[in-house]
């Protein structure tokens, strides 16, 4: 991903790239920084959620992350300490020009404090890609997955992937374990990916608490 600081002079990107290079302390991934072009609140049903959208320096750029690779965030959590985090977009290359976080907000997250106070318009410095798994499409007849939480996300990158890749077969099943109906990260992506793939995409969702579900429907 290239480099994109606001206010400053081209001719200094290389230096700047250089310096959080060495702040994020993983050299050899591409450094940059992304600018906040929206912020929303997922449906109001499901509590804690944030979808943060990232334009890219050019409308037609792509991230160019590889599946199941995730980039790293750095920030400052509520004492002014830099913190390093990873999460995974739940954009794909098709997604042009843009990328998206999905986040689930803790009061003690240390890098959500500075997700909070992020505004539309302020930049991120994120580096990638990282991560070990590299999937290969059509290396098996059937992918099963287990997450639990937000750690949705680099499930959901995949999923999509396979399943929006003509040349790929491979059917996918999810077991999604959360604590409650309000905790789900990404239902309604998830309940369109299955209505859109009948029968090669099947979610099942676990919960530990159950009450007050007779308004809503789980499979």
């Amino acid at each position: 991903m290239q480099s994109r600081v606001k206010g400053r002079n081209p001719n200094d990107i290389e230096e700047y790239s250089t310096r959080v290079e060495r702040s994020f302390g993983m050299p050899g991934a591409n450094v940059g920084e992304a600018k906040l072009f929206a912020r929303n609140k997922i449906h109001p049903l499901f509590r804690h959620r944030l979808k943060l959208t990232f334009e890219l320096p050019t409308p037609t750029l792509v991230l160019g992350l590889p599946i199941e690779q995730h980039i790293c965030c750095r920030g400052k959590d509520s004492q002014g300490e830099e913190v390093i985090k990873p999460y995974t977009p739940t954009t794909l290359d098709s997604d042009v020009g843009y990328f998206e976080l999905v986040i689930k907000m803790y009061p003690q997250g240390r890098m959500l404090h500075h997700f909070r106070e992020l505004c539309v318009g302020d930049y991120l410095a994120v580096k990638g890609p990282k991560g070990r798994f590299r999937y290969q499409p059509g290396q098996v007849r059937a992918f099963g997955m287990i997450a639990g939480g937000s750690g949705i996300t680099p499930m959901f990158q995949v999923a999509r992937a396979i399943l929006e890749n003509p040349k790929d077969m491979t059917n996918v099943h999810l077991i999604y374990a959360n604590v409650t109906y309000e905790d789900i990260l990404l239902k309604e992506e998830l309940d369109s990916i299955v209505a859109n793939y009948p029968g090669r995409f099947k979610v099942h969702y676990v919960l530990n608490q159950v009450c007050c579900l007779s308004h809503v429907a789980i499979s």
